[in-house]
């Protein structure tokens, strides 16, 4: 059986691979990737394919049993992208696709909802046998903003105190490779988030201790918080887009206790604690 992950050179595609290598023959592994060169040190076979490009997107997905849709990275293009993937699928005759989504993307306030709910009635009406991984917050999705808070003495956000039930990268890529390898998944959707809530008021007192400076958690205004983004050299319209998606977590869009995702890949998640430590390694 052979297995394709799209993106498979990206920070999620990557720890896929090299997970999957532990439970699948690499030579039953294939990386479809925008550019091979950059997916040389994969170990596994690599093909061409673009999210854009249908015809192509087919050749590669040639003789693939089950593919790993990992969603697009380019917000606004991803709903065309899928669609063009999907479509590929059917024509090169794949039996099965799990797709990374959004946690709660039916009833989401998240602005990046729309187009992962969209894809998922896509996969829905398609004929192919699917899973959807509704994957919660990247927990690196705000420790990677950790360096800045130590130089700058504070935390900032618009978080206010919505709970966020964030896990690290590598969780969610467990859970894709256990529904890629393990029989039992097709057509359940699983909404996967970290075991351990918690607030950026916690966040910024984790990061305290772990650095024995006083780094408070400032809330700001949604637009403040969007300007200070773009001082930072954030693009102005994702700095607007980041300040939109900590105003849905203050509502609770980042907050799920079900404990999915820790049943999923059968250990608890990651601890905050431990990628804050993780992330103040490179300071």
């Amino acid at each position: 059986m052979k297995i394709a992950i799209t993106g498979a050179t990206g920070q999620l595609g990557r720890l896929v691979v090299a997970k999957l290598k532990a439970k699948v023959a690499s030579e039953n592994i294939v990386a479809l990737v925008r550019t091979p060169e950059k997916a040389r040190d994969l170990g596994v076979e690599v093909r061409e394919a673009d999210y854009t490009q249908t015809e192509a997107l087919e050749r590669a997905l040639s003789g693939i049993d089950t593919l790993l849709l990992i969603s697009s990275s380019e917000v606004g293009q991803r709903a065309t992208q899928h669609k063009n993937v999907i479509e590929a699928a059917k024509k090169a005759h794949v039996k099965r696709i799990v797709y990374t989504s959004l946690l709660h993307a039916d009833t989401s306030t998240l602005s990046l909802a729309y187009e992962h709910k969209a894809t998922e009635e896509m996969l829905r009406t398609s004929g192919i046998a699917h899973t959807i991984l509704r994957n919660g917050w990247y927990t690196e999705n705000y420790t990677g903003s950790v360096a800045a808070a130590v130089a700058g003495g504070a935390f900032i956000g618009s978080a206010g105190e919505g709970k966020v039930s964030s896990a690290s990268r590598a969780d969610y890529a467990d859970a894709a490779v256990a529904v890629l390898t393990e029989e039992g998944h097709e057509g359940k959707v699983y909404e996967l988030a970290g075991d351990e809530a918690y607030t950026l008021s916690d966040l910024a007192t984790e990061i305290s201790r772990q650095t024995g400076k006083d780094i408070p958690y400032k809330n700001l205004p949604e637009a403040d918080y969007a300007a200070a983004l773009a001082s930072f050299g954030v693009p102005e319209g994702f700095a607007r887009a980041i300040a939109n998606w900590d105003v849905s977590a203050a509502g609770g869009a980042l907050h799920d206790d079900s404990r999915q995702l820790s049943r999923l890949i059968g250990h608890p998640t990651t601890p905050m604690a431990e990628t804050v430590k993780d992330a103040l390694k490179g300071i």
